[in-house]
């Protein structure tokens, strides 16, 4: 276990994104942004830093997107490696190697990490029992699969995992299971494979987590690795039935491949090699040496890979250091719903640079402020517009406003030299020195909520300074104080350009723009500048013009997103919508008893003490005739008459209510499931006409 006081590095890993669709707002808040703080802070302390990542490429979820698109696997990669690591660079997420599975690293990499442990006899060969599709002559891996889960009962449980109630199984575990290729109801069939015995490393893991890190680790995470350990750990397949991803690499592994749970965790250590290779340093300090600090961000999903079966893949490897942390997050949900990619449940990130442009920092600051740190938590709209307006533009972006524009007006933007302090003066620049010290510990601690609003207190601390000092109107008393103010102001200024890099990074940057100074740590503050130097501006240091941080989002611009999220909804309400069964088959004789006549309604009336009915006279060409029907809900009396209706004539009489009722209306509902009108839409067809 390394110093975790004083480590010489820090290798730090964010989950690989899965590359079978973009990324959402859910992946930034539960691990992308929180690591990226984390690196950061890291960075501006001057710690050395190896932040890694890479597509997650491989797997049975990229074959059956692959299939359903009709494609190969690579097209399906190829396309959401580019736009997820797009997305990355938009939001300033500052990976040093951002890497790809499907990289000849990783391949080999993955390769040699699995030969070693079977060399060392570290895994049980088996053949057992799978589940085989019959019609599409395959085994089928545990994404190929669905059933009931015999824990909770939820019938759309997977082969590998209940997401409902979060059981990991086997798909031979399922009931009824079903295969989600064809269809079908599974065979089993003899296979082998290679198993990692979990079993074996419990008592490690017990003295490891349990007691090793019941006090630093988050509840959440502890809980869950309690969970499993206390259950009893099974042995786990390494290797699947399976034409896309690493192939095995022993005798025996023709035509499986490595399972992806255990290929995709050592993309962190390709990645790093890859980014050691051309960086010219030595990618094994990073994850062998003692004294290098491992810490890895990820969603709670991923938990038990992470804390359970990767760390028991290093130890039975034997060379490589453990996780200090794995601050894992719980789940951010969208307007109080569950994110989902197949309902198109989520803002995507590279949609919101549309809406939004030029404003990740507003997201990145909301998703912060809340982040599912202990439980899952819920974006809203309204909430984003609430943390832009009344934070980021009323407390922050006002505050520097207002100490740039009062600095050119009064000094043509020239730093005034401080004159005596008064004792609000040295109270303030004290406070301004203490939080790094309180953002740190925050950060430390993973508490990234915490910490970012801390930052926040610190421009609620400039702005009630000025507020208090009143410049503006001192100015006409006493030029000298003034300047004390001012200068006080802008080493708040100055503090905040530099305190917000991790979280705010593109305001960050225009900051010191504007405050006109570097924006390298080392060629301009760090951290601990900030805490330890009363005076980052100098006196006669030139600033440059006010310019906007952050700009006002208007209701509109908040109701147009309401809005797309309701149509998504919407979407989702017709798509599960069931029809009707068919009914029973009628001969062409039966059809042909029908007689269905164009029409025109010529009254409506609704009928007394009947929410439902209107009392309908109808010109069919043949008559007039009273037809009582069911759309008084759907329609008022003056806006069908005259509306060119298909009627069913020779429907036996039918006494509704004390009217006899002629016939039928023909109607149907469209998918906002509204009664609609089935007529013929040319005006030409009169009424009589015959519908054949």
């Amino acid at each position: 276990m390394s110093d975790t006081k004083s480590p010489s590095r820090y290798t730090i890993t964010a989950a690989l994104p899965y590359t079978n669709g973009p990324i959402h707002i859910g992946h930034l808040a539960g691990v992308y942004v929180p690591a990226d703080i984390y690196a950061r802070y890291q960075r501006l302390t001057g710690k050395d830093v190896a932040f890694v990542c890479g597509s997650d490429e491989h797997g049975v979820a990229i074959s059956m997107k692959a299939k359903k698109e009709g494609v190969t696997p690579k097209d399906i990669i190829d396309k959401y490696h580019a736009i997820i690591k797009q997305s990355f660079v938009d939001f300033g997420i500052t990976f040093d190697n951002y890497s790809r599975t499907s990289a000849p690293v990783h391949h080999e990499t993955a390769s040699e990490f699995f030969i070693k442990l079977y060399e060392k006899g570290d895994f049980i060969e088996e053949t057992t029992a799978q589940l085989y599709d019959e019609e599409a002559q395959q085994f089928l891996a545990d994404r190929f699969v669905i059933g009931t889960c015999p824990k909770c009962g939820n019938e759309e449980a997977y082969g590998d995992q209940c997401e409902n109630c979060g059981s990991s199984l086997n798909a031979t575990d399922l009931i009824n299971p079903k295969s989600t290729i064809t269809g079908t109801v599974p065979t089993t069939k003899e296979t082998k494979h290679w198993f990692l015995p979990l079993d074996r490393y419990e008592d490690f893991l017990t003295d490891w987590i349990l007691k090793g890190h019941k006090d630093d680790w988050k509840p959440n995470v502890y809980g869950q690795c309690k969970s499993w350990i206390d259950g009893g750990l099974e042995p786990r397949a390494v290797t699947r039935d399976l034409d896309w991803g690493i192939p095995v690499p022993v005798e025996g592994g023709e035509g499986k491949v490595l399972y992806v749970w255990f290929d995709a965790p050592i993309g962190y250590i390709s990645s790093t090699k890859e980014w050691a290779a051309r960086e010219g340093k030595d990618w094994e300090q990073y994850w062998k040496d003692e004294s290098t600090k491992l810490v890895h961000f990820i969603g709670k999903d991923n938990i038990v890979f992470h804390c359970i079966i990767f760390p028991s893949m290093l130890k039975a490897e034997g060379s490589y250091i453990l996780p200090e942390n794995v601050p894992a997050n719980e789940f951010l949900n969208l307007e109080g719903n569950k994110l989902s990619t197949s309902k198109n449940w989520a803002v995507w990130l590279h949609e919101y640079l549309v809406d939004f442009p030029e404003m990740q920092d507003s997201l990145r600051y909301t998703l912060t402020a809340n982040a599912p740190e202990t439980k899952d938590n819920d974006f809203t709209w309204k909430d984003f517009q609430a943390r832009n307006n009344n934070e980021l533009v009323a407390i922050l972006g006002n505050f520097i406003n207002r100490v740039v524009v009062l600095t050119n007006k009064y000094y043509d933007g020239k730093v005034p030299a401080a004159g005596t302090l008064s004792d609000v003066d040295t109270e303030t620049l004290e406070q301004l020195g203490k939080y790094p010290d309180i953002i740190s510990s925050s950060i430390e601690r993973y508490r990234f909520r915490e910490a970012g609003q801390e930052l926040m207190n610190l421009a609620r601390l400039g702005n009630k300074y000025l507020a208090d000092a009143e410049p503006w109107k001192v100015i006409k008393v006493d030029e000298e104080r003034v300047k004390t103010i001012m200068n006080v102001a802008l080493q708040i200024a100055a503090g905040l350009a530099v305190l917000s890099e991790p979280f705010l990074p593109f305001t960050s940057s225009k900051l010191k723009n504007i405050l006109n100074i570097a924006q390298s740590a080392d060629k301009g503050f760090d951290w601990n500048d900030v805490a330890t130097n009363s005076n980052l501006l100098t006196a006669d240091h030139q600033i440059n013009q006010a310019e906007l941080l952050f700009r006002k989002i208007e209701d509109s611009e908040i109701q147009t997103q309401l809005d797309k999220l309701e149509a998504t909804k919407k979407a989702n309400e017709n798509e599960n919508k069931k029809l009707m069964p068919q009914k029973d088959t009628i001969t062409f004789d039966d059809f042909s008893k029908l007689d269905m006549r164009v029409g025109t309604i010529i009254e409506a009336e609704k009928m007394a003490k009947a929410k439902k009915l209107l009392v309908l006279k109808v010109d069919t060409g043949l008559d007039v005739r009273t037809i009582v029907s069911g759309i008084a809900e759907s329609f008022t009396p003056e806006e069908i008459v005259g509306k060119k209706v298909t009627v069913l004539v020779n429907l036996a009489p039918r006494a509704l209510r004390g009217v006899d009722s002629e016939g039928m209306i023909l109607m149907t509902e469209n998918a906002d499931g509204k009664l609609v009108f089935v007529n013929p839409d040319e005006d030409s067809v009169g009424n009589g006409e015959g519908i054949n």
